[in-house]
């Protein structure tokens, strides 16, 4: 391995280092026992994982880097007793950002600016990689590339399912089909169809036409899928009047024959936004939306006024717009102290007859007092703050915060008020998951990653935040009892305890459990997957990537053959690992993951081809304009 430099950005080092090899199907040894209701399915986990990496000394942030797939597959064996084979496999996904740079050895950085870029730097800086971003877009398209450069997303945030097809999101483009169990990529999924299958629709599907096309078809990193309608739900953030749009895709056959089938929709405008936004999720459930309109902007006219493209206001109010499902013209705005919210836990609504017919909206976030964690993830200093009025000041937290929106009747001229807005516990929360049967619907228990400092803001500049508890919160009995004691209104917290003492309960029925890491042991996001028949909501296991740091050399750096494992956790006690699965190779610290059921991977859509590398037979470079492009490359690269 090549001598590495001591002093490396703290997200291309360690276990954030990108690895370079991708593997098949590849079996995995294990110790402990793997659950039957394994067996068949296969836990998948996105991330950015940057191709071009030679210049060490660029900007770098967490959220950058090609989207690379690492799943482990749960093999039956009936020819040895119905035993359970894990097998690990990881593939990049092909996108055309991807294929651009594949084997291109004049680039030396990623084709796209760093987000650490978009926040930090100068007027100049922007303008100059944005100029050599539209640059290598169109030398993309001269003849002999390797791959025209059609649509900017990495693909590398989540990944979903949906009417038998599987795919990872990014906010930068539309969605990107991939194959399971195998990871190979299909192609871009436009809403009615996927590039290389049969028969594909080819009308219009995200974006729809016209010059701001490309635009609208970017959809939210993290989409939603009905359990019951099996509707896909996704927003798209733009730069331009109204700034959000809203699509429903219902599947291709109707869940049960009394649930028919609607139309697709596509593009629809969302009224009221107030400007471009860094908006990463939003809230769906049974019946209503919720787009969040935060102080967190992303809006390349910032930099004109002085401003960074990625910037947070601490003045201005953060807005919640409710609207029922199919009619984002009756969206109703909640207004609130300013805040960030990256990722939303459940969304509901419940209807009451008493005194007064009332539809309430109720919201689970992980919400943020400050974006300190936006510049923490690129090893960014935070700007000093603006001043802000007392009532909107609040210490540096990452809690998960529940909200109810009591809706107002249709041609009421009240102003829509926010009932409760409170913490439900202190210990720090964030990539929140739940089980799938209680998706839009009022669950019990919500589970995420948490950390022993106060928030995840709080890592050193130099340092990179890092996961080391796994929390599940009894969110149905603390709701009650905050609504049978409220605490303050914003500010308040249910269950005020830190980690170290939730820790020390011996208490069974804790409504907040921590899992503790081991000393120099670290995770990633966890997955909640059921047992088949559970005898309780929290009947199931977290799966969860885990990385011991001891492997690190003297240097901070990952040795070749550092290798990841898989947890199975015990859901319901949070304290047994009941399997840990040894991973040919490590997994790099990453974004957002996903459980496939053997019955989803087995209901997949046929397809006739998959994405491919280009072979060096592929690219013509004697020709005059890949002369050219070649040059200018190598100038710029």
């Amino acid at each position: 391995m090549e001598e590495q430099p001591r002093n490396r950005h703290p997200y291309l080092s360690g276990n954030f280092a990108p690895i370079k090899r991708c593997r098949p199907l590849t079996p995995c040894t294990y110790t402990g026992r793997i659950p039957q209701e394994l067996a068949g399915g296969q836990y998948v986990r996105n991330g950015g994982n940057p191709l071009t990496n030679d210049d060490r000394d660029r900007d770098a942030h967490w959220f950058d880097g090609d989207g690379m797939l690492s799943g482990v597959l749960f093999c039956r064996r009936e020819q040895q007793g119905a035993e359970i084979v894990p097998e690990f496999v990881n593939q990049y996904i092909l996108t055309d950002v991807y294929l651009n740079a594949k084997g291109n050895r004049n680039l030396r950085r990623p084709l796209l600016p760093s987000i650490a870029t978009l926040i930090s730097a100068s007027l100049l800086t922007i303008v100059l990689v944005v100029l050599r971003t539209l640059t290598l877009v169109f030398l993309s398209r001269l003849p002999g590339s390797r791959r025209a450069v059609k649509k900017i997303s990495v693909a590398n945030t989540a990944v979903v399912y949906h009417d038998g097809r599987a795919l990872a999101t990014c906010e930068s483009g539309p969605p990107i089909r991939f194959q399971l169990p195998s990871l190979e990529t299909i192609g871009w999924f436009n809403g009615r169809g996927t590039e290389n299958e049969p028969g594909r629709d080819s009308r219009p599907g995200f974006g729809g036409e016209g010059p701001v096309a490309f635009m609208k078809e970017w959809t939210t990193g993290h989409p939603r899928v009905d359990p019951v309608t099996k509707e896909m739900i996704a927003f798209h953030g733009v730069f331009i009047k109204p700034f959000v749009f809203y699509s429903i895709l219902p599947p291709s056959r109707p869940p049960s024959e009394k649930g028919p089938i609607l139309g697709p929709r596509f593009d629809v405008p969302v009224p009221g936004v107030k400007s471009p936004k860094m908006m990463h999720d939003f809230g769906v459930g049974a019946r209503h939306t919720v787009i969040m309109d935060l102080p967190l902007s992303l809006n390349p006219v910032n930099s004109i006024t002085g401003k960074p493209v990625v910037s947070y206001d601490p003045t201005e109010l953060s807005r919640f717009g409710v609207f029922p499902r199919y009619e984002p013209q009756k969206i109703q705005w909640f207004e609130t102290n300013p805040c960030v919210i990256f990722h939303t836990a459940n969304c509901w609504d419940t209807t009451s007859t008493a005194p007064a017919t009332e539809t309430c909206v109720h919201l689970l976030a992980c919400r943020l007092t400050s974006a300190a964690v936006v510049y923490s993830a690129g090893a960014l200093q935070p700007p000093v703050p603006k001043p802000v009025p007392p009532e909107y000041v609040e210490e540096e937290q990452c809690r998960l915060y529940y909200y109810e929106f009591p809706l107002l009747a249709d041609g009421s001229d009240e102003r829509p008020r926010i009932r409760n807005q409170w913490a439900l516990s202190a210990v720090p929360m964030e990539f929140p998951t739940l089980s799938p049967s209680c998706y839009m619907r009022p669950g019990r228990y919500v589970y995420g990653c948490s950390t022993g400092s106060g928030s995840y803001s709080e890592a050193s500049l130099g340092k990179a935040a890092k996961i080391d508890l796994l929390a599940k919160i009894d969110a149905a009995t603390l709701i009650a009892r905050g609504l049978a004691h409220p605490p303050q209104q914003i500010k308040g917290c249910v269950d005020t305890r830190t980690p170290d003492e939730v820790m020390q309960s011996t208490d069974p029925d804790d409504p907040v459990k921590i899992f503790q890491m081991p000393e120099g042991w670290y995770t990633q996001e966890p997955r909640f997957v059921p047992r088949t028949n559970p005898k309780s909501e929290d009947d199931g296991w977290l799966l969860t990537y885990v990385f011991d740091e001891s492997q690190l050399d003297e240097n901070g750096e990952c040795p070749e053959d550092a290798i990841s494992e898989l947890w199975i956790i015990n859901a319901i006690n949070m304290k047994d690992v009941v399997a840990r699965i040894k991973l040919p190779q490590r997994v790099p610290y990453g974004l957002h993951g996903a459980w496939f059921p053997e019955e989803e991977i087995a209901g997949q859509k046929p397809f006739d081809a998959v994405r491919r590398e280009a072979s060096k037979y592929d690219v013509d470079l004697s020709s005059r304009l890949s002369i050219v492009r070649d040059t200018v490359e190598r100038w710029i690269g």
